[in-house]
């Protein structure tokens, strides 16, 4: 394998990767800021729930994958020949060593602690000693696998209040389900009768999955699987659709239940409080690296 670095300006960044995997049999194109860590490092992405401040980055580093170096020489004459690629540059030609992938690739995640008792385990790793409640779940398609301090501060959540709480969960929804895995830790906690919706027709798909190879009941479809009211809603998405699903996600929630809401950064708090206050009061339970936890019995 070769890897044929280029660099392109902002306005030529997406015909170059595109012309590399549409027409020129580049096995993968990716594209990097090529200012990264450097002071004209710029912040493509903002912060969840806003636009992005820009369609790319002033300078990019376009890395394309060919079978061999022949390919790879072949491609970048006849892209760099193009009128419309007058300011692209070559870079250089390189050689990528071979590598067990699947191993570096497992390597990078870890089993996660969400309490003593209760932890987050991929398939390949063994439980650790004192580990109760265990989730088995391996990287996928779908968001949540227990590394992101939302889901961390849901599952704690969970983990928390089982113990006075639990007998209560006879119908709990996780709404914009994703992996499940917030589903999976309520029903290894005790709850019953798990509904478990999102707009993503493979998150449903992967939360079947996951659900089954953990060995708990749950009922994954589209948000039209909800139905009726629920002791325990979870929504951990993103406070801009938080925000707008208020009215909809207080109504399934039971009186006497609790909702828990994540994906909201700590500047968003009050904007989500006053969101919900026609229905409930929310109040922060949990914090983790700039992101907060936000619950409410409902009255």
């Amino acid at each position: 394998m070769v890897e044929l670095l280029l660099l392109a300006p902002q306005d030529a960044v997406e015909s170059v990767s595109d012309a590399l995997i549409d027409e020129l049999g580049a096995l993968s194109a990716s594209v990097e800021d090529a200012d990264a860590d450097t002071d004209a490092e710029q912040a493509l992405f903002g912060e969840p729930g806003l636009p992005a401040p820009a369609g790319g980055w002033q300078r990019s580093r376009v890395i394309a994958l060919f079978v061999d170096e022949a390919a790879a020489t072949q491609a970048a004459t006849l892209l760099l020949a193009q009128e419309w690629a007058r300011d692209v540059a070559l870079v250089a030609l390189r050689p990528v060593v071979d590598q067990d992938w699947v191993r570096l690739t497992q390597s990078q995640f870890a089993p996660v602690e969400i309490s003593p008792a209760f932890w987050i385990v991929p398939s390949w790793h063994v439980v650790p000693p004192g580990a109760r409640r265990v989730i088995r779940l391996d990287p996928g398609l779908a968001f949540g696998t227990g590394t992101h301090p939302t889901t961390r501060m849901c599952l704690r959540w969970t983990a928390r209040e089982a113990g006075h709480l639990a007998a209560g969960w006879t119908r709990v929804l996780d709404y914009g389900c994703g992996s499940g895995i917030l589903a999976i830790g309520a029903a290894l906690h005790g709850a019953r009768h798990i509904d478990a919706v999102d707009i993503d027709p493979a998150a449903v798909e992967s939360t079947r999955a996951n659900a089954q190879a953990n060995g708990v009941p749950v009922n994954a479809g589209l948000p039209e699987l909800a139905r009726g009211t629920y002791p325990l809603v979870f929504a951990n998405i993103l406070a801009t659709p938080l925000r707008l699903l208020a009215p909809l996600l207080c109504g399934y929630v039971d009186r006497g239940g609790s909702l828990v809401l994540a994906g909201i950064l700590q500047r968003q708090v009050d904007e989500l409080r006053a969101a919900y206050s026609p229905w409930l009061s929310l109040q922060v339970a949990d914090s983790d690296e700039g992101w907060v936890l936000m619950t409410a019995e409902m009255a």
